[in-house]
This record gives structure tokens, C-alpha cells and sequence, in this order.
């Protein structure tokens, strides 16, 4: 039994090596979502705008857009809104957003002082849409088609290279462009 701790500190460094090895060189924005391919989960929440207003899954149907999980506490998310901005007005692309464990007051002033892409925003102060959709961190963005279904899930930041290699092609594919 002695000589079975003698090799514990080796069998835990060769399990730990291996678990590492295989996370390497993967890429982080290309994590797998068990929701592509299936409908948005169903949900009531607040609209960001207008507390008195619920909003539900029916408001990610009828068109294809983008599902933009933020929250003012994201410095990625202040990085990525420039760019959401110009999708918004410049591109025409619909986007809602989804404002991920944040608080009403600070997330107002966010989009009050730095402008306001969402065609919609779904206030999710303890994340349960978040944690539905399956969402690591912010930001995170989704490709939803005119079914309300998810096509595609971006990890980080949303900019121009991002929206021409990786979400166009997305938002072409669910369009039945691609």
C-alpha cells in the first residue's frame, strides 16, 4: 500500500498532463453549443427598455438575427459595441440583445451614452435565458433564423473580421443564401 502513494504524486501529474494536452490549440470561440439546430428556449422576461413589457421566444422568430448576450461589466462587451453599432445601422442587421446578470440602471446608461444597436433588449438580471442558452461569459452571440431557431454561437467579440468570415456566412446560411 506504501508503494501505491510513492506513484500517486505520477499518476496525478499524467492525468493532469493529458487533460491539459487535449485543450491545447483548441480554439475558444469555437465552443459547441448543444442548442444549434434547436429552437430558442422558451422564456419570459423583461424588456430592458420597458419593465412593464414581457418579452418571450417569439420575439427571436420571423426573421433572421443576431442574439447578442452583453452586460456593462464586460469589458469585451464595450470592445465588441462599436462594431455592433455599425452592423445595426450600416449592415441593417437585426439584433437583439440580451443583457446578461447586469443591473437595469447601469445598463441604460450604457446604451443612453454609447448608443443603442438592439432592435430589442431581453433584461436577464440572473442569467436563466443565459444559462438556458447555454452562455460561458459575455459576449456571446448567436445566428437565430426567421424559425427561432439557432444556426450558429460565437464566443468573444463581435467585429468586422468576425462578421465577415465567421457570422455573414452564418446569417447567409440560415437565410438559405449560403
Amino acid at each position: 500500500m506504501k508503494r501505491f502513494f510513492l506513484f500517486l504524486p505520477l499518476l496525478i501529474a499524467v492525468v493532469l498532463g493529458v487533460v491539459l494536452f487535449a485543450g491545447i490549440g483548441k480554439d475558444p470561440t469555437k465552443l459547441e453549443s448543444a442548442l444549434v439546430g434547436k429552437p430558442v428556449p422558451a422564456f419570459s422576461l423583461k424588456d430592458l427598455n420597458n419593465p412593464e413589457a414581457e418579452l418571450d421566444e417569439s420575439l427571436l422568430r420571423g426573421e433572421v438575427q443576431l442574439l447578442n448576450v452583453w452586460g456593462t461589466w464586460c469589458p469585451a462587451c464595450r470592445d465588441e459595441h462599436d462594431d455592433l453599432m455599425w452592423l445595426a445601422q450600416d449592415k441593417g442587421i437585426s439584433i437583439v440583445g440580451l443583457n446578461y446578470k447586469d443591473n437595469r440602471a447601469d445598463a441604460l446608461v450604457w446604451l443612453e451614452r454609447l448608443g443603442n444597436p438592439y432592435r430589442k433588449t431581453i433584461y436577464d438580471p440572473k442569467g436563466t435565458l443565459g444559462f438556458d442558452l447555454g452562455v460561458y461569459g459575455a459576449p456571446e452571440t448567436f445566428v437565430i433564423d426567421a424559425s427561432g431557431v439557432v444556426r450558429y454561437r460565437h464566443v468573444g467579440v463581435v467585429n468586422k473580421q468576425v462578421w465577415q468570415e465567421t457570422l455573414l456566412p452564418a446569417i447567409n446560411d440560415a437565410r438559405g443564401n449560403g
